[in-house]
């Protein structure tokens, strides 16, 4: 995959798996487009990088759910980078009950979640279908296999990742482009987070796996060629009993353990 002319792009990439995504490419040599929102210190991670491991590393810092500004950058770095590897890491999400969610936050949802993955993928397909071979890893959850009271949208917006992904791949056969869509369990990404994992007992930490585990199976997957990734066996495992439990007992058992987390989440007003 190494190649001193190319580029893997990574969006989200300031903290948490986009920052895991960004040192294990570079780890690989693979020359590395950093985005993420202003202000998230990416570009002393790209400078540590770039030191440690002798790879390009370029920072691009905006919001992705500004759609003319996202149309101009990404413009700008097809015409200057020749991209091969696309990683749609950048996502929020939230716990709340519905009544209790300010609007602004689930249109942000909304936003990042499904309109930006679409419109990135979109403008970049013509560009990463240039290459003899390349790719495109987009970031879903084991929350997309399930609506989740308390989140609503969040599920949502992960199912669509993951029907966007299984339709792109399809339409994509035969093509020298890639597509794999993953499902991470929980991950403690930061206090916050890791705060509403362990309050959900033992069910919130089932399938929970260190970051850079996650970062390391999806790579490798990706660029084996598998579609679907669903990183850690209890993952695994838990999406194939859930597979059997009727939806109402599992709407149930999922939005119980999780309404547990509204207490530490960052959503409500």
């Amino acid at each position: 995959m190494s190649n001193p002319s190319k580029y893997t792009l990574i969006t989200g990439a300031s903290s948490g798996l986009g920052k895991e995504f960004a040192i294990q490419c570079a780890r690989k040599g693979m020359n590395i487009i950093l985005i993420a929102l202003p202000g998230g210190n990416t570009s002393s991670l790209a400078y540590h990088l770039m030191l440690e491991y002798q790879v390009d590393v370029q920072v691009f810092e905006f919001d992705l759910t500004d759609v003319s500004l996202l149309k101009c950058k990404l413009e700008e770095i097809m015409r200057r980078y020749a991209i091969d590897f696309l990683i749609n890491n950048a996502g929020v999400g939230g716990t709340a009950a519905i009544t209790g969610a300010p609007v602004d936050k689930i249109d942000q949802i909304i936003l990042v979640n499904v309109r930006s993955t679409a419109l990135v993928t979109r403008l970049l397909l013509p560009h990463l279908l240039q290459h003899e071979r390349s790719y495109i890893m987009n970031i879903s959850s084991m929350a997309a296999f399930t609506p989740i009271a308390y989140k609503t949208v969040y599920p949502a917006s992960k199912a669509f990742v993951s029907s966007f992904s299984l339709g792109l791949k399809e339409e994509l056969a035969g093509t020298g482009l890639s597509v794999s869509v993953v499902y991470p369990g929980p991950i403690m990404t930061n206090s916050l987070t890791s705060r509403r994992i362990i309050v959900q007992g033992a069910k919130g930490k089932m399938g929970l796996l260190p970051t850079s585990e996650i970062a390391r199976i999806a790579l490798r997957k990706t660029l084996a060629g598998d579609g679907v990734i669903i990183p850690g066996f209890m993952n695994r495992l838990n999406h194939m009993l859930m597979n059997i439990i009727p939806l109402a007992l599992k709407l149930k058992i999922v939005s119980k353990a999780v309404k547990k987390e509204i207490p530490y989440s960052s959503m409500p007003a």
